[in-house]
């Protein structure tokens, strides 16, 4: 496989610097990706550097993963308008477990090929590196003026709302150049990759190779991802989706690449699945000829949930989805786990009842109409309780005086009523 041949289908080239190309073709190549450690789980805007990775193993080279321990502390101006939290160093460790137990499902780190992934953290290397040292051996090679050229630098300097920008921030090009360097000396690594709003950082590295060692250093970056109606990628209105299951859901995860618009599918299935071209293409035709099918965003779907987390929670993720859209069977839903739950049926309208209610059983008539308001009045209830349009739990209500008790609660705290084919109430019982 030809790393940027590979690369150049998938929409996943902005720029790269000369004599790239015949690096990768002339020998085994390193490459590494910064990653910043600010949470303990990536989320998916970090998946695109870590899709780069994985086809660079796959191409036969060596891919290595930086966690930022070191900038982190210090924040990246590039595309910030404002200085982000301090980390300490316990909670970066942390942070730095969590994210290689996500990135080993991308990348081999295991095995003892030539090309097997490596994790490294360059708080390793600073910790000890003192300021003086640092600004004699590093920052000397350097002038103000090529630092402050860097977009990143005079987009904040330029910015009228901008609050300027402390030399902590300014000296963020220094470090992530160091790492370059460092890599560059002790591990071979040859190519630096990101997304485009990291080229000045990644250029500033290769500079400081080439004036400190002489040595050869590329770069290349991808084009940062965006939606087709300019919104920002990733971002929903609970916030980023994230890989890690405690911040978003599998079912939420899954519906969210279910979700995307035709152009934005075409477009991701390139950069977030690891299918082959002539799959890809064929899949485009199949989706233009039925797009009302949505084919591409259900592999999309598929695929990414499938990487990210696994089989059985996607599996888990088209049953939930057919409770609400399909004809999910009462046991499908009694097998909901409780976020999964509260996930699908998140936007529903919503009742609270008291625990008490139920200890001696109540009426289901008295429970959808007096205890929560899913009827407006006893008598519409009856009439759809005749024709068979009431359901509970998925179950058709065959009498409206059924008693409903604490057995009959999903997770011992919900109780899903619903009117009709489309009409959905929870009940939670506290």
């Amino acid at each position: 496989m030809n790393f940027i041949e590979e690369l150049s289908w998938r929409g996943m080239i902005h720029t790269m610097m000369p004599g790239t190309e015949e690096q990768l073709a002339k020998e085994l190549t390193t490459a590494y990706v910064g990653i910043d450690p600010t949470a303990d789980s990536l989320h998916i805007g970090h998946l695109v550097s870590v899709m780069m990775l994985r086809h660079f193993q796959r191409a036969g080279h060596k891919p290595i993963a930086l966690i930022g321990g070191a900038t982190g502390m210090i924040g990246d101006p590039s595309g910030k308008s404002a200085e982000r939290n301090l980390l300490d160093e316990a909670a970066l460790r942390h942070n730095q477990e969590c994210i290689k137990a996500q990135l080993a499902k991308f990348l081999d780190f295991e095995s003892d090929a030539p090309n097997a992934a490596e994790l490294v953290n360059n708080y390793d290397w600073m910790k000890n590196y003192t300021f003086l040292d640092f600004i004699r051996d590093i920052g000397k090679h350097l002038t103000v003026n090529y630092m402050m050229a860097k977009d990143s630098v005079k987009k904040r300097l330029s910015s009228e709302s901008s609050v300027g920008m402390s030399f902590t921030e300014f000296s963020y090009q220094l470090l992530q150049g160091y790492d370059f360097l460092w890599l560059n000396q002790h591990k071979n690594c040859k190519l630096q990759m990101g997304g485009s709003d990291q080229w000045g950082n990644i250029t500033t590295g290769t500079e400081l190779i080439r004036r400190k060692t002489d040595g050869d250093a590329f770069a290349l970056v991808c084009p940062l991802i965006t939606k087709a109606d300019g919104g920002k990628f990733g971002k929903t209105e609970s916030g980023n989706v994230w890989l890690d299951r405690r911040y978003t859901s599998p079912y939420k995860f899954f519906q969210f690449w279910l979700n995307v618009s035709d152009a934005d599918a075409e477009k991701y299935i390139k950069i977030f699945t690891p299918i082959e071209k002539e799959e890809v293409e064929n899949l485009i035709i199949e989706h233009a000829a039925a797009p009302h099918l949505r084919i591409l965003q259900k592999r999309l779907a598929k695929e990414v949930t499938i990487l990210v987390h696994s089989e059985e929670d996607y599996n888990a993720a088209i049953e939930a989805s057919n409770i609400l859209f399909g004809n999910a069977t009462s046991d499908a839903l009694k097998k909901l786990d409780e976020d999964t739950l509260l996930a699908v049926f998140e936007g529903v309208p919503q009742f609270k009842v008291a625990k008490s209610a139920f200890d001696l059983g109540v009426k289901a008539i008295d429970l959808l109409v007096d205890n929560a308001a899913v009827f407006p009045s006893k008598g519409e209830m009856r009439k759809l309780v005749q024709s068979g349009g009431v359901s509970l739990n998925k179950e058709k209500l065959e009498n409206q005086d059924q008693l409903i008790g604490t057995e009959n609660l999903l997770n011992g705290k919900y109780l899903l009523a619903q009117k009709g084919k489309k009409n959905y109430y929870l009940i939670i019982v506290e």
